[in-house]
This record gives structure tokens, C-alpha cells and sequence, in this order.
């Protein structure tokens, strides 16, 4: 039953989907870059992204969703790692989520743009994405890491984003694919505009 239930959720998102296919400077080397609206919860990919805070230990937004979705163990492991950076990333087991590994994720606090917000928040992706090779992630999905409540201009942040993860897999890597997924519609609107200016570039 709860199969049939996420089968349905996945086909949701696959119908309303944006997927873009970008071609690499290598011969023959291809990378797929998709867009969502939806739950980030509900995915059954590899691993998931979690916009977590500096304490690892839970809080708001798609933090809290990815704790209460993954059960107890998840924030019982999380104690464990004594707390994450900003910038930084740390592996988890992904406990009652669809997907095997939580990739938790500290994006900075926007202030005003001159404190290093966007060099940090580059950082989340880059170090998500070398754990996610790291463990032979074959497919993963981020949030719109710092974009909530630490206010994080969402064009800005979706520009960061996807230049990132695109020049990541320009190389030989092992990720196959890369989901970003919006809770809002203004969101997903903003990466599929940023998606068209780089198909476009």
C-alpha cells in the first residue's frame, strides 16, 4: 500500500517535471538535470539533501519534514556527528525515507550578499555532491538550500545551484542524475528561467 502511495507521488512529479539534458565539452558525456515541484520526502532516489542547521539536530522547513519522515534513528545518528559547518556536508542513513542516504547540508544566512554567502552556499553543493560520488550515489535530490528562512535571494541562490552542479558533472563522475526539487511555484519558476538561460548560453 504505501508503495502503490509513492509509485503515485513519483508519477505526479514525473508528470509536472522540467528535465534538462546538458551536453558536457567531452565527447559523448552526458548529464541530466531535472526540476520538481514537490516533496523532497517522497523521492526514491539514492540520496536526499537536507537544507539542516548548524546542530544536525532537526528544526524547520525541509529540515523537520526529512527528520519526522525518517523516524528517530535519523536524529539519533545525526547526534553523533557533533554538528556541521556552513558549507559543509555530512552522510547519513535514510532510515523510513524512500531514499538509502540523507546528505545533510549547512547553507548560509543571507545577510547581505559581502559576508561570503555565495561562495558558501556554492560550498553545499560541491561538498554534497563529492559525498554523493564518494558513496557511489548514482541519484540524488537537493532542496533550494538557504532559500526559506534563512532568505537567500531564490534567482541568486538557483543560479548558484545549478552552475555548480553542472560543472561538477562536466567530469567523470558517477551521478547519473541530479533532482532539484521546489516546494513553491514562484521557486520551481525561477529554476526552470535559470535552467533556459544556461541551455541558452
Amino acid at each position: 500500500m504505501i508503495d502503490n502511495a509513492l509509485d503515485s507521488s513519483n508519477s505526479a512529479l514525473a508528470a509536472i517535471r522540467a528535465a534538462m539534458i546538458l551536453e558536457n565539452s567531452k565527447p559523448g558525456t552526458m548529464t541530466q538535470i531535472e526540476v520538481v515541484q514537490g516533496d523532497i520526502t517522497q523521492l526514491k532516489v539514492d540520496a536526499i539533501v537536507n537544507a539542516a542547521n548548524t546542530s544536525l539536530l532537526g528544526g524547520g522547513g525541509v529540515d523537520g519534514a526529512i527528520h519526522r519522515a525518517a523516524g528517530r534513528e535519523l536524529l539519533e545518528e545525526c547526534r553523533k556527528l557533533n554538528g556541521c559547518e556552513t558549507g559543509e556536508a555530512k552522510i547519513t542513513k535514510g532510515y523510513n525515507l524512500p531514499a538509502k542516504w540523507v546528505i545533510h547540508t549547512v547553507g548560509p544566512v543571507w545577510e547581505s550578499g559581502n559576508h561570503g554567502e555565495d561562495e558558501l552556499l556554492a560550498s553545499c553543493y560541491r561538498q554534497s555532491l563529492a559525498l554523493a560520488e564518494e558513496y557511489k550515489i548514482e541519484t540524488i535530490a537537493f532542496p533550494a538550500i538557504s532559500t526559506g528562512v534563512y532568505r537567500f535571494p531564490i534567482e541568486r541562490a538557483s543560479k548558484i545551484a545549478l552552475s555548480e552542479v553542472n560543472k561538477f558533472l562536466q567530469s567523470d563522475r558517477s551521478i547519473k542524475q541530479v533532482i532539484f526539487v521546489c516546494f513553491s511555484q514562484s521557486t520551481y519558476d525561477s529554476y526552470l528561467q535559470v535552467m533556459q538561460e544556461i541551455t541558452q548560453s
